[in-house]
């Protein structure tokens, strides 16, 4: 927990603060808080702020995926999300990496390196372990079975977009934009051209910002 009674590095003191707005699952924890917003709502209103012509915003973590259809100035359309399951976020990424023995911030360049189509049928971050352990013992080589990976959260995140319905223009957020090869592996799936914010993991806190009066 943030303390306030300190004055941090930056320069900002507790009396240069006027307000505070959480978002995130654990915003409601977060008691030292004068708003609260969703990260649905934040996402859109973060991704509108820096491109007025956004119309879908995927926000893609490490528990969750989400699309969200909006207009401008973020007003929400329509949304999906899927929290069931970690194999549409990036959790399932950084497992199938450690499977693989590659280091996550090469995991995404090392599946642009592939041009094959290799399907991968598990729905579960379980099975899927199961499944890239086997295709190693088949001797396939790891670009391939990055790209695999990346195709798969692609495919799960492409179905909620056009489960929700999307239009351009469209900006990719949250932590897994770090991914070149998913985000390749999403352009495909929705045949379309992406927008990737710079530091587009902290756009859920433009959006919480935006959202004060």
């Amino acid at each position: 927990m943030y303390s306030f009674h300190r004055q941090y590095s930056c320069g900002i003191s507790p009396s240069d603060i006027n307000s505070v707005t959480s978002t995130g699952s654990g915003r409601k924890e977060a008691d030292f808080a004068t708003n609260s917003i969703t990260e649905v709502t934040a996402a859109a209103k973060g991704a509108t702020a820096l491109y007025p012509s956004v119309h879908c915003v995927i926000d893609v973590g490490a528990e969750e995926g989400r699309s969200i259809r909006c207009e401008t100035g973020g007003k929400i359309i329509d949304f999906a999300i899927n929290e069931k399951c970690a194999a549409g976020a990036g959790a399932f990424t950084e497992a199938m990496a450690r499977a693989l023995e590659i280091p996550i911030e090469e995991f995404g360049k090392l599946a642009l390196q592939s041009e094959k189509d290799i399907p991968m049928n598990a729905q579960c971050a379980v099975f899927a372990e199961s499944e890239v352990i086997s295709l190693l013992h088949q001797k396939t080589d790891k670009k391939d079975i990055a790209k695999a990976v990346n195709d798969a959260v692609a495919s799960r995140i492409t179905s909620m977009a056009k489960k929700v319905g999307y239009e351009k223009d469209i900006a990719l957020i949250g932590g897994v934009s770090n991914n070149v090869g998913f985000v390749e592996s999403l352009k495909r799936g929705l045949e379309s051209e992406i927008i990737v914010p710079e530091n587009a993991e902290y756009v859920g806190a433009i959006g919480a910002a935006m959202s004060v009066s």
